[in-house]
Parts: structure tokens; sequence; C-alpha cells
């Protein structure tokens, strides 16, 4: 599958770009924010994407971080929630906004975006709440490390919301405390410094 794509910005539309990569046009779909970050045609740049495949389409979607395909992906397993919609939420939100609304239930706030209804709002921020604190928000200073399912961190994480931290600040302080003791830390030691971090 194409994970990513890096080359000249060769033309732009409402919710589409083509990427010119050595020669060759690729077409994504893209959400406003990401078409806003890639610049101007003619200079370079670089999209992460995903490769939608149904019946009667095949799609190649493209997003100008990591996070952003990261919780496209994570939208698009809510029932109801096909590309154009996701592409849809994370035009009208940052992921930091789209994580921050389904950690505190903020239905409200998923559903200021085109065709996102109160029912199926909800119903996303129901099914990804407990999901919210485990993805990046986005490759800034805020960004929450991906916790894998299992593993010294994960403990750690739910140690953490044990303890009546927030499932995001959690996670942040999980993430931090990992970078900085390493991938092979203990969970005691995670715990300890995730703490710091987090009472900090």
């Amino acid at each position: 599958m194409i994970a990513k794509l890096k080359g000249l910005l060769d033309e732009t539309g409402t919710d589409w770009a083509v990427l010119d990569v050595q020669g060759v046009g690729y077409l994504v779909h893209c959400s406003a924010k990401t078409l806003a970050a890639l610049g101007e045609v003619g200079e370079a740049a670089t999209v992460y994407t995903d490769l939608q495949v149904s019946e009667n389409d095949m799609r190649l979607l493209g997003f100008a971080e990591a996070s952003e395909r990261d919780w496209f992906r994570l939208l698009t397993q809510v029932q109801g929630v096909g590309s154009k919609v996701a592409l849809a939420i994370l035009s009208a939100l940052s992921t930091a906004e789209v994580q921050t609304a389904c950690a505190n239930g903020d239905a409200a706030m998923v559903a200021r975006a085109n065709g996102v209804g109160p029912k199926l709002a909800g119903r996303i921020v129901n099914e990804l709440k407990d999901k919210a604190g485990a993805l990046p928000a986005s490759a800034g200073g805020a960004a929450v490390a991906i916790t894998p399912a299992g593993g010294a961190s994960a403990d750690a994480l739910s140690a953490l919301e044990n303890l009546g931290f927030k499932p995001v600040a959690a996670a942040r302080a999980v993430a931090e405390a990992q970078d900085e003791l390493g991938a092979d830390a203990s969970e005691g030691d995670l715990i300890r410094v995730a703490l710091k971090k987090a009472a900090g």
C-alpha cells in the first residue's frame, strides 16, 4: 500500500490535490487543513496517504501529518462515517480539537462539520472516547504518542486513568515519560515519571 508521497504540488481543487512524484501524478483527496498546509503549486510537498478501496471506487486520501491520517482511519471505523464525512470533520476541526471533543464527549463540537448531524456526532464521540488519549493530536509540542495495546506504556496509561487523570492528559504524560526513558522502560518507571509530568 502507498503510505507516503513526496513530490511537487501540481494542481489543487476544493478537496483534492495532484502530487507529481517523478513524473507520475497522484490524485489525493484531502481535508481543507491539509490543502492549506501543502503550500503553493510548484512547491515540494509530502503527504501521508491512505488507500480506500470499495466495489466501484478506489481513492487515495492525503494528509499533511501522520496524526491526521491516524484520526481519519479511526473516524472511518465508526458506523456511518465514510471518507467524505471523515474529511469534513478533519476540515472543520484540528486533530487536537477532534481528540478533545472525543475525550470530553463533546458531540456539539463534532457536529460543526458539514454533513454531521447530532446523532452521528454523538455516536462518534461515544465510540472514540476511550481511544482519544491514544492517538497524537499533531506533530507539534502537544503530540501524544500512540500507546500500543498491551505493554508497559498501556499499563501505565491505565494506572494514571485509574488515579483520576483524564485520558488525554494521561496519554500525553505517558508519551513524554516514554520519550524520556526509552522504549524498554518498565511500567513502574513510566508511572513514576508520568505522574510527575501529569502533576506538573
